[in-house]
């Protein structure tokens, strides 16, 4: 089992940055891709940003330029994924998820907020 649990959503205003942490914990070793996902009010869950195991990189569309997402693993059982966010916008308000997957499972964080005002 993986458990992540995200943090650093905040209220931010259009055009400022703000960086969002998931930790991850457990069998931290087995997790093979790690994904930054995201859901505003009325809408389906959508992909931001996905990393694998060696650091290879994606992002939606729309999110290309202005964000960038990383991951630091220091030791077998420590593992942290990062997005930066840049250029934010109205649109970027969302509750952001921590998404992880492993050669069986697939996991969730519980997300956090972030919220951009105009």
């Amino acid at each position: 089992q993986v458990q992540l649990m995200e943090s650093g959503g905040m209220l931010v205003q259009a055009g400022g940055s703000l960086r969002l942490s998931c930790a991850a914990s457990g069998n931290v070793i087995s997790i093979i891709r790690l994904a930054w996902y995201r859901q505003a009010p009325g809408k389906q869950r959508e992909l931001v940003a996905e990393i694998t195991w060696n650091g290879d990189t994606q992002y939606a569309d729309s999110m290309k330029g202005r964000f960038t997402v990383s991951k630091f693993h220091p030791k077998n059982d420590e593992l942290e994924m990062y997005l930066q966010m840049n250029s934010l916008t109205p649109e970027d308000t969302a509750v952001y998820y921590c998404w992880a997957r492993n050669r069986g499972n697939s996991f969730w964080g519980q997300g956090t907020q972030v919220i951009v005002s105009s």
